[in-house]
C-alpha cells in the first residue's frame, strides 16, 4: 500500500531551519523529520512510500538519491572509476520512494491529486511531513476498513501550551504543565490518513484546492470521514519551539522511536 507524505509547503513559521531547506528536512538528532516518519510506517510494513514534493525539493531528491553515503560509513577511491566501498550497516534498504513534483505553490489538495496517479490499489495512506508519533499504523488500517468510509482521520490530543494554575484564596497551591484530558478536549487533525482511491475524484485539479476545505467538507457532509482516536503522543514541528522540544526529546525519551 503506498504512503503519501505531503512535502512541499514552505514552513514559514520555523524560517529558522527552512530558510534553506524544506520543513520535512529539518533535523531531529540528525536526522531529517521526513525520515523519522517514515521509520514509523516501515516498522508496520509499509515501504512504498510517494513524496509530495515542493518548496526546495531538489534537497529531498539529493538526500534520497544519496541515501548511503549520508547514512554510512565508507571509502571512495578517487580514480577513474570512483570506486565506493559500503561498510555494514543496520539500515534495511527496502523502502520504495517516489517523488513527484506538485508545485512550489500549490495547496495539499492539489499535491494529493497530482500524486493519484501512482496510486493503483483501493486504499493508500497519507500524512504530512511535520509531524510524529506513536500512532499504529496497522490498527489505523484495520479501523479504516471495518468503518468503511472513503477517508479516516487520526485524531489526536496534544498538550496545551499553557499551565494550570491550582488556585486557592488568591494564591496559587500549584502549577503544573497542562495535559491532554481526553474526556474533555476535542482531537485535532493529527494527519495519518487513510483513504478509498475513489476519494482522488472528489479533489478538484486546482492549485489552489486545500485538503482541509473542500475534499474534507465533501467527506463530511456525506458521513464518510471516520475518526481514529490517538491518546498516545503526537507533536508537529511547528514552530522553532516545536524543533527545539523534539530535538530535546530524542535525547531523553523519544516516544515515537517504536522501531
Amino acid at each position: 500500500m503506498k504512503v503519501i507524505i505531503l512535502c512541499g509547503g514552505q514552513g514559514y513559521r520555523l524560517r529558522e531551519e527552512t530558510e534553506y531547506i524544506p520543513k520535512p528536512m529539518v533535523e531531529i538528532g540528525g536526522r531529517p523529520i521526513l525520515w523519522h516518519i517514515m521509520k514509523l510506517y516501515s516498522h508496520y510494513g509499509f515501504n512504498d512510500f510517494i513524496l509530495a514534493l515542493g518548496y526546495k525539493g531538489d534537497s529531498i531528491r539529493n538526500y534520497f538519491l544519496n541515501y548511503k553515503v549520508y547514512n554510512n560509513d565508507f571509502t571512495i577511491s578517487l580514480g577513474k572509476d570512483k570506486n565506493i566501498t559500503f561498510y555494514k550497516s543496520n539500515e534495511n534498504y527496502n523502502w520504495n520512494v517516489t517523488m513527484v513534483e506538485t508545485g512550489e505553490d500549490s495547496m495539499t489538495g492539489f499535491r494529493l491529486k497530482l500524486c493519484g496517479k501512482y496510486i493503483k490499489e483501493n486504499n493508500f495512506m497519507l500524512t504530512y511531513g511535520d509531524a510524529v508519533a506513536d500512532i499504529n499504523i496497522k490498527k489505523l488500517l484495520e479501523f479504516h476498513k471495518k468503518q468503511n468510509t472513503l477517508g479516516t482521520v487520526t485524531g489526536v490530543f496534544p498538550p496545551s501550551r499553557f499551565g494550570d494554575l491550582v488556585v486557592k484564596e488568591n494564591l496559587v497551591r500549584h502549577f503544573k504543565e497542562k495535559q491532554a484530558d481526553f474526556k474533555k478536549q476535542n482531537p485535532i487533525n493529527g494527519g495519518f490518513f487513510v483513504f478509498k482511491k475513489e476519494f482522488l475524484k472528489i479533489i478538484p485539479a486546482e492549485p489552489d484546492c486545500d485538503l482541509e476545505k473542500y475534499p474534507m467538507n465533501v467527506l463530511t457532509g456525506k458521513n464518510q470521514l471516520s475518526i481514529y482516536k490517538h491518546n498516545g503522543f503526537w507533536q508537529c514541528m511547528d514552530t522553532y519551539r516545536d524543533y527545539l522540544y523534539l530535538n530535546k526529546l530524542w535525547k531523553k525519551n523519544p516516544e515515537w522511536k517504536i522501531w
